[in-house]
C-alpha cells in the first residue's frame, strides 16, 4: 500500500476497541483525527483528548456527522447494530450524505455481509447467523438486518467506499497487515481470526490503496494457520492486504 498523502482523518465509533486502534494508528502517522462517539462514551477517549478532536453524539445523527467530517479527506466508519433504530444504516447514510466530495470512505462489517452472494459459509456460520438475528432483535440489542441494509446502501454508492468484513476478533500484539479475499470461503480465510489491532490496521492502510476502492475484502490475520498455509503452498500471492485468487476465478 503506498504511502499515505491523508492528513485530517475523521473515525466514526471512535470510542470502542477498534475505533480505539484506529484513532491510535492515524496519530501515529502524524494525521489530524476528529472522532465521533456517543456522549456517555467521550470518557473512554480522556488519554487521548489533548491528541485529537471529539464530537459527542450518535452517529447515526447527520448533524453530528456533517460537523465532524467537514474538511476531512477519509472517513473511517464502525458499523455498529446497536438497538432497533437503524443505528447502522443511519451511520452509513450520514456518512454518504455528509462526508466531502471524494473523500475516502471506509466502512467495518463482519463476515455475515456479502456483496454479490459469492460468499461460500460454514454451515456453523450460518446457523449462528440464522439463530442470533432474530433473537437479539427481539431482544431490542442488536439488528444485524439494518447492517446489512447499511452496507448495501454503501454498495450502491459511487462514493470512494471500501467494506470491510472482519472475521473473529482477538486481542493481542499486531501480526501485521491481514490478508484478504474477495469471497468468504476462499481456503486462505478459514482460520476465520484476526487481532483487533490489525483490522484497524487494515481500514488506516485501505486508505491511500486505490486497488480497494469500492471492494468488499473478507480478511484474516497475517499469521494464522490458513494464511501461512497459503503462502507455504506457492500461489504467487504475498502473505499481505493484497486478494488472493480462488481457482478459476477473475483477478
Amino acid at each position: 500500500m503506498s504511502t499515505s498523502a491523508t492528513r485530517r482523518v475523521c473515525v466514526i465509533g471512535a470510542s470502542g476497541k477498534l475505533g480505539r486502534y484506529m484513532v491510535r494508528h492515524a496519530l501515529d502517522r502524524g494525521w489530524e483525527v476528529v472522532g465521533v462517539c456517543r456522549e456517555r462514551s467521550v470518557p473512554k477517549l480522556a488519554d487521548l483528548a489533548d491528541r485529537m478532536t471529539i464530537v459527542p453524539g450518535p452517529t447515526n445523527d447527520p448533524e453530528v456527522i456533517r460537523k465532524a467530517a467537514a474538511g476531512c479527506d477519509a472517513v473511517l466508519t464502525v458499523l455498529v447494530p446497536w438497538g432497533v433504530q437503524r443505528y447502522s444504516s443511519g451511520t452509513a447514510q450520514a456518512v454518504l450524505d455528509h462526508a466531502e466530495p471524494g473523500a475516502r470512505l471506509v466502512f467495518s462489517c463482519g463476515w455475515h455481509i456479502s456483496r454479490d452472494g459469492g460468499d461460500r459459509y460454514p454451515w456453523k456460520f450460518r446457523m449462528m447467523v440464522r439463530v442470533i438475528t432474530p433473537l437479539a432483535r427481539l431482544a431490542r440489542v442488536v439488528d444485524v438486518n439494518d447492517q446489512v441494509e447499511a452496507c448495501r446502501r454503501v454498495f450502491a454508492s459511487d462514493r470512494r467506499w471500501t467494506v470491510v468484513r472482519g472475521s473473529d476478533l482477538e486481542e493481542g500484539d499486531s501480526q501485521g497487515l491481514p490478508v484478504w479475499s474477495r469471497h468468504v470461503g476462499d481456503p486462505v480465510l478459514a482460520s476465520n481470526l484476526t487481532r483487533r489491532v490489525d483490522f484497524a490496521l487494515f481500514m488506516v492502510e485501505a486508505l491511500d490503496d486505490e486497488s480497494l476502492v469500492r471492494e468488499a475484502p473478507a480478511i484474516v490475520g497475517r499469521l494464522t494457520p490458513s494464511a501461512l498455509s497459503h503462502s507455504a503452498a506457492g500461489t504467487g500471492t504475498e502473505v499481505s492486504a493484497h486478494e488472493t485468487e480462488q481457482p478459476g476465478e477473475a483477478s
